[in-house]
C-alpha cells in the first residue's frame, strides 16, 4: 500500500507538472497573439494621435469661443451702472424745463457729476495729476510751450488742457499739457 500511494503521489505530481505546462503554453501563445504585427502598431498610434489631435482641436476652438464671448461681454459691467447715469440725466433733463432756480440745476448737474466720477473710479478709473508737475513724455503730450512765469516753473506743466487717466495703474488716455519754457 505505501507503493501504491507513493505511486498516486508520483502520477499527481506529474500530473500537476504537465498541467502547469499547459498553463504556460497558452500564457506564452497568449503573449504571441497579444505581440502586435507593425502594419497594427502603427494603426494604433495613427488612432491615437487622430484622437489626440482632435482632442487639441477641440480644446483650442473651446477657448478661443470662450475669449470672444469675454471679450464681447466685458463692457456689460461698466455699461450697466453707466445707463443709471443716463437715467439721471434725462430726469435732470424733464426737471430743468420747469425750474427756475437756477442753484438746484447746478446741484443737479453736481450730484450727477459725482455718481458718474464715482463709478468710474470704482472700476479702476483715476485721473492724472499735471499741473505744477515736470514734464514726462511717458505721461503728458506737449501740445504747446509758453513761456515760464517764473524760474522754477521751468520744465513743469503749466496748464492740462485735457486731463489725462490711468486704468489700474496703466495710462489709457495722455494728459494734453502747456509745459513752461
Amino acid at each position: 500500500m505505501a507503493e501504491e500511494n507513493e505511486l498516486n503521489e508520483q502520477e499527481t505530481s506529474k500530473h500537476e507538472e504537465v498541467q502547469e505546462e499547459a498553463v504556460e503554453n497558452n500564457s506564452q501563445q497568449e503573449e504571441t497573439s497579444k505581440e502586435l504585427t507593425p502594419e497594427e502598431k502603427y494603426a494604433e498610434l495613427n488612432d491615437r494621435f487622430i484622437r489626440l489631435y482632435a482632442e487639441f482641436d477641440n480644446f483650442r476652438k473651446r477657448t478661443n469661443k470662450e475669449r470672444i464671448d469675454l471679450i464681447s461681454n466685458a463692457s456689460a459691467g461698466i455699461l450697466k451702472d453707466l445707463i443709471t447715469i443716463l437715467d439721471d440725466f434725462e430726469r435732470a433733463i424733464l426737471n430743468n424745463e420747469k425750474v427756475e432756480d437756477i442753484e438746484a440745476v447746478k446741484e443737479g448737474f453736481h450730484l450727477i457729476h459725482n455718481k458718474f466720477k464715482g463709478i468710474l473710479d470704482s472700476k479702476g478709473l483715476k485721473q492724472m495729476e499735471s499741473k505744477g508737475v515736470a514734464f514726462d513724455s511717458e505721461l503728458h503730450e506737449a501740445i504747446a510751450n509758453v513761456p515760464a512765469p517764473s524760474e522754477e516753473d521751468k520744465g513743469k506743466v503749466i496748464d492740462d488742457v485735457e486731463k489725462g487717466y490711468y486704468l489700474n495703474d496703466k495710462v489709457i488716455r495722455f494728459a494734453k499739457v502747456v509745459v513752461g519754457q
